[in-house]
């Protein structure tokens, strides 16, 4: 159960670096190329799967990311 929990917590770490690199690189009209669909439905559509992708890898690594080894 630990390693799931882990995983989990890099997961989500992994989405919202990637939400926050979109970001980045949408400004200077570049974007990373496995998120290349999110402007595939529009301007606004793109930034709230950028921020969706923020705030849910941000729950998941809050969640499950620091786990204690004490229990």
């Amino acid at each position: 159960m630990e390693n799931i929990q882990s995983k989990l917590g890099q997961g989500g770490l992994l989405l919202a670096a990637l939400g926050i690199m979109s970001i980045v690189l949408s400004i200077f009209n570049y974007n990373i190329r496995l998120l290349a669909w999110v402007d595939a439905w529009g301007n606004t559509m793109g930034w709230v799967i950028r921020i969706a992708l923020i705030l849910g890898g941000g729950i998941l690594y809050f969640f499950f990311g620091s786990y204690d080894d004490d229990e």
